[in-house]
């Protein structure tokens, strides 16, 4: 009887490792690149294999959690291969099919490689675009309520605007996951 409880005990931490490997947040503070001003304060955020759907429709199902959590404007796509970034809002993009390598922060830095079921949060003023894909690679992407993207692409004249609008966006009332109690505020302050 001992011993089968502390089977159990056992077979329950691998299993609970292994659901936090597969959740794990992977976290990157990216400085700014050039004219590409990335975010001072708050860093990229990868949640690794959050999303599970094996529906039909998995890009709804990511579209309604995103709702229920308050980020709207959502649409469906892939990523743009040119360097850009949103200064008036953060952006959620929920990977429903395939894989892509993305370039986070601007020319230079190591592209990283994200999948379906992965979750990356871009704060204001993260440059992204994608290098190479495969598999039907598509995301849904979102924003805070409240907030209205913009486009930017890296240039001299919209650096010092892009800055300041920045520094005004407003940290978003929920995670685009997982609401009030997500990885994000603890990360975000």
């Amino acid at each position: 009887m001992k011993h089968r409880w502390l089977l159990h005990v056992v077979l329950l931490f691998i299993m609970s490792s292994m659901y936090a490997q597969k959740n794990e947040v992977i976290v990157l503070q990216l400085d700014e690149n050039g004219f590409f001003p990335n975010n001072p304060e708050l860093p990229v955020l990868l949640y690794r294999n959050v999303f599970h759907y094996s529906g039909p429709d998995p890009a709804s199902e990511i579209e309604k959690v995103f709702r229920e959590n308050n980020w709207g404007g959502s649409w469906r796509n892939g990523i743009y291969n040119f360097q850009h970034y949103h200064s008036t809002a953060h952006e959620a993009l929920g990977v429903y099919a395939g894989w892509a390598e993305v370039q986070l922060g601007g020319p230079g830095n190591e592209p990283v490689t994200i999948e379906k079921g992965d979750l990356v949060v871009l704060p204001a003023g993260t440059a992204h675009r994608l290098i190479n894909s495969g598999g039907g690679f598509s995301v849904v992407g979102a924003y805070p309520a409240g907030q209205n993207w913009d486009m930017m692409y890296g240039k001299e004249p919209e650096f010092e605007k892009a800055k300041q609008n920045i520094a005004l966006v407003s940290l978003p009332e929920n995670d685009p996951a997982f609401g009030a109690t997500g990885k994000m505020f603890e990360i975000w302050k």
